[in-house]
């Protein structure tokens, strides 16, 4: 039985999926990272947490999960990262590139200074591309692998504000895209995950420079509730199932793909008809979602 994950948790179909696998999970301390590194140990897996912030990371160095602190955006400190997981459990199977950061939300690009252009882009991009290298360098010489970069859905649909995390995503998908291709020969994969309408504290950061910024953040939170198919938030766990499917051997015929997690937002915003079209005997009322998309 699966969960619905509106409590933060999802059982798994098989027991024991990554038995035996080793797994780097970046941004791993807390959020995203913390379910996915939670679930794929409870998969059997061992995994290294990989992250800036050691002091959120409770059940780190028990033997089966142990931290590294890194900057992702240090390519020869993620060089270095590979080798410690390497060095300390015997192998590398599976790579997850999530840590991440959102930037300062504004109301218009024409506000927008692109004071942390560079920062973004070093972290969320830079960072996704040097993980991937050298975790597929070792893979490629070991019979493969796979590798998970985490997106956006903001990298999937246009829209306003975040100019940068948006382009930046974006580009997370199609260098995602293209690494599969490259990588295919070696049998190592590469896929990505769109999340979207997951409460995180992300968001809470994108507002937090606003006088308001806890209001914005749950007024932000009500606007994706209404352009969302699903009717319940997503929650970190939906994430971390998606990551076990594409880590595991139930992919294994997967590479190249963008998996949006985000309860139907990137398929189409579900417009309500007019309440007159429902009045009246025998007429229809566009329940099908088909009227106002």
């Amino acid at each position: 039985m699966i969960g619905d994950g509106s409590k933060g948790t999802v059982l798994g179909i098989m027991g024991g999926e990554l038995s035996g696998r080793v797994a780097v999970v970046t941004g791993g301390a807390a959020g995203l990272g913390r379910a996915m590194v939670d679930r794929f140990a409870g998969e059997g897996a061992k995994v290294v947490i990989a992250d800036l912030d050691q002091e959120r990371v409770a059940a780190a160095s028990d033997g089966q999960v142990v931290f590294r602190r890194v900057d992702v955006a240090d390519s020869g400190q993620v060089r270095d990262l590979v080798e410690f997981a390497i060095a300390e459990f015997g192998r590398l199977d599976v790579f997850v590139n999530n840590a991440g950061i959102g930037g300062p939300m504004h109301a218009s690009f024409l506000d927008d200074d692109l004071a942390d252009f560079q920062r973004i882009v070093q972290v969320d991009l830079y960072g996704v591309m040097v993980g991937t290298q050298h975790a597929a360098r070792w893979m490629a010489r070991h019979g493969g692998g796979s590798i998970v970069n985490v997106a956006s859905i903001a990298g999937v649909q246009a829209g306003c504000s975040q100019m940068v995390y948006r382009a930046v995503k974006a580009g997370v998908i199609q260098f995602s895209k293209s690494a599969a291709i490259d990588l295919g020969a070696h049998q190592v994969r590469v896929n990505c995950i769109a999340p979207g309408g997951i409460r995180t504290d992300i968001l809470s950061s994108t507002t937090a420079h606003h006088r308001d910024g806890d209001s914005m953040a749950e007024k932000l939170r009500e606007v994706m509730k209404e352009i969302r198919p699903l009717d319940r938030e997503g929650a970190a766990a939906d994430i971390a199932e998606a990551a076990l499917y594409l880590a595991g051997d139930r992919s294994r015929y997967v590479t190249g793909t963008v998996l949006p997690v985000d309860g139907g937002m990137s398929a189409g915003y579900p417009g309500k008809p007019p309440a007159e079209l429902g009045q009246g005997a025998g007429q229809d009322s566009g329940a099908d979602g088909a009227v106002d998309k």
